[in-house]
Order: structure tokens, then sequence, then C-alpha cells
């Protein structure tokens, strides 16, 4: 496009259009007003070395950071015949990390602009680094940065090529400038399969963010799409963020949710899974307020188990939540099932004996009397001495 070689092009290339209006109060000092002169009258490949000689003025304090402001704004108005020019993209590396490294937050704005005319992934990221030290409390920058992340997510979702170090610097930025209005876009990055690393950076800047976290992540179970519902309860219950009860809500949230489908419905499988993944969860912090869904749980999975659409694992694994609840209801639903155990014994003399085992232990666990009836009966039936100890030890636990 040029050389350096001709004082004349070098000139030409250094005169390019350049109308940066000076700050009022620069233009007062003679220092500021030296190197600007010196950068306009240099060649773009000198440009950078007027920079890097200011950074070691011992004046630099006094002005530095209004001089990247003014490289910055030669760089954007010379974006469009510029751009891929190396020698351009060095000069905008410098001006913006320079612009952050003096904390010059004036800069904020020309810095987003050339941003957006640097399509470069260098150019990017150093912009997105100083952005992240100069934000803080910018309301449209972090609109900026959000509406940035967002498009590149769908582009992605889209099987669109992402620029992958922009996307990680962008979700670095956000987690930096901690905005709580960022976490829909650093969740739907959390969610849209990325490379492993972008996905934990995602996660690191969410827990970053301010806000009530726990009540972003209960509006995305109730709001989103199952895949979403999926994400963050799974997110938020492998969180120290969040203490046993605010996970035992997401928990909670999380099963109600999963019950309303039903099958042939949209996600399905994925709601499935919403529902084992919040019965783990009740199991693990013993979360007694979820006893009626864990109850409307265990009926759901009963019956997929008498019709071959789940595994043992999972009705013993409801079974299990159901002695966890410890509520008069949880203990009716066993009680129940127990009855029709034992009727189907009676009459064919076999049963499954690790389900038997696990239903006995589990009204034991709970101690309701609503199920003596049906332990006591089990002495009368053919099952084998292991089972007819357990029920002798559960009817001895039982609260009268």
């Amino acid at each position: 496009m040029y050389s350096h070689g001709g004082q004349t092009l070098s000139i030409c290339i250094s005169l390019l259009v350049f109308f940066a209006p000076a700050d009022p109060l620069s233009a007062q000092t003679p220092i500021l007003n030296s190197y600007q002169q010196n950068f306009i009258r240099a060649n773009l490949s000198m440009k950078a070395d007027i920079l890097r000689d200011a950074a070691t003025d011992g004046r630099a304090k006094e002005f530095i950071g209004q001089l990247y402001e003014f490289a910055l704004n030669f760089a954007l108005q010379n974006a469009e015949i510029l751009k891929d020019d190396p020698d351009m993209t060095s000069l905008v590396g410098i001006a913006a990390k320079g612009a952050g490294d003096s904390e010059y937050r004036a800069s904020v704005d020309t810095l987003w602009q050339v941003f957006q005319a640097y399509p470069d992934s260098f150019s990017r990221v150093t912009i997105l680094e100083s952005l992240a030290v100069l934000g803080k409390g910018n309301a449209r920058l972090v609109e900026n940065l959000n509406r940035y992340l967002e498009g590149q997510n769908r582009l992605f979702r889209g099987g669109i090529k992402t620029d992958y170090p922009s996307v990680s610097a962008c979700v670095s930025a956000l987690g930096q400038v901690g905005d709580a209005s960022s976490f829909p876009a650093l969740f739907s990055t959390l969610t849209a399969s990325y490379p492993e690393n972008i996905g934990r950076l995602a996660a690191g800047a969410l827990d970053s963010l301010p806000g009530d976290y726990r009540q972003f992540l209960i509006d995305v179970i109730r709001r989103n799409p199952p895949a979403d519902k999926l994400a963050a309860l799974k997110t938020g219950t492998g969180n120290s963020r969040l203490g046993p009860s605010e996970q035992g809500q997401l928990a909670e949230t999380a099963l109600g949710q999963g019950l309303v489908s039903r099958e042939g419905d949209e996600g399905d499988a994925v709601l499935a899974e919403l529902r084992y993944t919040a019965i783990e969860t009740f199991i693990r912090l013993r979360w007694t307020p979820g006893s009626g869904l864990a109850v409307r749980h265990f009926y759901r999975v009963q019956a997929d188990y008498q019709h071959g659409k789940v595994s043992r694992e999972r009705f013993m694994e409801a079974i299990d939540c159901l002695a966890v609840m410890e509520s008069p209801e949880a203990a009716q639903a066993l009680a129940l099932y127990l009855g029709l155990v034992n009727a189907q014994t009676e009459k064919s003399g076999t049963c499954d004996e690790t389900l038997v085992l696990a239903v006995i232990r589990a009204l034991g666990s709970i101690g309701d009397k609503s199920a003596f009836d049906h332990l006591l009966y089990i002495s009368y039936l053919p099952y084998p001495d292991h089972i007819q100890a357990a029920a002798k030890e559960a009817l001895i636990r039982l609260k009268w």
C-alpha cells in the first residue's frame, strides 16, 4: 500500500485524514503539543516510537493519557484504509494498552469505536483488556460489551466462525467491570458449548458479578428453554457462592419445572435430567421443603420404571429421596408402594429384593406409623430372612 523509503510518501502517510480535536486544556500544555506535532510529522512506522518515547518521559503523567487518546483518534480516522496494516495494528495496540495502563478514562468511548473499526484479534483483545480497567461504572460501555458478547454467542450457536480470543477477553472484561446487567450475556456464553477454557472464564465472571445470583438463576430456570434450565441448576448447585438454602431453592424450582413436562414434549429428555439433578441435590442437602415435589417425582419415576423407561437406579434414587424428606406424605407414598409389592409377592412368591429393602429402610428412617400394617404384613409372606429382619427393625423405629 505504501513504502517507508521515500520522504514524500512518508509525509503523505503521516498527514492522512487527522482531525482529532485537541482537548482545550491539553492545547495549553507545551510538552503535549510537542509530542502531538512529532506524532503528526512521523511516518506510520515511527508513530509507535513516538508513543514509546513519550511513556519514558519524566513528565509523562502530565500528558500521556491525552497523547494515547490522540493516537487512538488517528487510528480511528484512518481505519478504512489502514486497518489491515501491521504498523497501524501495532500503533493501536500500544495506544490502547497505554490508555489502560495510564487509567485515562476519557478514552473509553474512543477505545470502543476503535474496537469496532479494527476487527483483528490483537487490537480487539488489547482494547478489551484496557476497557476492563477503565469501564467500571460506565453503563454505556457495559451495554456495548454485553451486546457484542451476545452477538458472538448467536454467531457461534449458528455455526459461524467466532473470534475466540476476543470472546475470552470480553468475558474477562465483563467480569472485571462487574455489572449485574451482564448476567444474561455471560450465562449465554456459559451454555453455548464454547471450548472449555471459555466456559470456565464465563463461570468465573458470573461468580464475580454483584447482585442476586440465586434470583437470576431461578428466573432462568422458570423462563428459559430446557437446556438453559439444566445449565442454571448445575451452575447454581455446584457453586460455593450459594449456600445450602439457596441451592435447595434452585433445586426445588427446577424439580417443579421438570414435573410439568410430559412424554413427547420438546426437551423432555433434558427436563427429565433436570428432575434427576434436582433430586440428587435434595438428597445431598437433605432438603425437606421439597417433600411434595419429591413425592410427585416418585410417582412419575415409579410409572416410568414399571413401563421400562427408566433404570432401577433412578427408581432407587427416588425412594432414597423420600427417605430424606421424613414427611407423612413421603411415608404414605412408600407405604402404598410396599402394599403393592406385598400383593405381587403374595401372588407370585418373588420380588425385587433390592427395591423391597430400599423401601423398608426408607420407611424405617421416616418412622411414620402409617407404614405399620404394610411392614407387619411382610412377616406373613414368603420373603427371605434378611427382608424379614429389615421389616422388624423398621417396625421398631416407628413413632407412636
